[in-house]
């Protein structure tokens, strides 16, 4: 064999695993393909899966494997999460999932910087927490960026104070 088919040779077999799993990617998910407990969960879907696009039915594969795996307190609470949103205004619903676009397209300092102001938020008392958001819905667009900024120098401010953080050695 040429030396030029060895290298073609050698190519097609490290690129086999790669094609394949593109296909199956492409190829999605056979209904057989899914566990019995899967099946179950997903019993609504049966009749059109063979009519479902690929990535969907990769979703919701994983999306009934997740659910197996919770706790039943879990699944109670998802049940009631997904009450909640599907008894909202289609409007309401486009705009949440316009804010989940924008903060998957933040870096990932910013999204844990989004994170970790939530989480201070949530910790306040309901009555302040109901406080800031009248303040909020009150301010015109001005004041709105001014309160974050203040908000930025404020974080910035305790970073510093902080100081840097360790240095971690191998």
């Amino acid at each position: 064999m040429t030396r030029i088919g060895m290298v073609t040779l050698v190519a097609l077999l490290l690129l086999a695993p790669l094609a394949r799993a593109a296909d199956d990617a492409a190829a999605g998910v056979a209904w057989s393909g899914l566990s019995p407990q899967q099946q179950q969960t997903l019993g609504g879907f049966a009749a059109g899966w063979d009519k479902l696009p690929p990535a969907r039915q990769q979703a919701l594969a994983r999306g009934a494997q997740r659910w197996q795996q919770m706790s039943p307190e879990q699944r109670d609470n998802a049940r009631g999460r997904f009450q909640t949103w599907q008894q909202m205004p289609e409007q309401r619903r486009e705009l949440i999932r316009s804010r989940i676009e924008q903060f998957r397209a933040l870096s990932p300092e910013q999204q844990a910087a989004v994170r970790e102001n939530f989480r201070a938020f949530r910790q306040l008392p309901p009555e302040q927490r109901q406080a800031l958001r009248q303040q909020w819905r009150n301010a015109t667009p001005e004041e709105r960026q001014n309160m974050v900024q203040k908000q930025r120098a404020r974080r910035a401010q305790r970073r510093a104070m902080q100081g840097p953080p360790p240095v971690r050695r191998p």
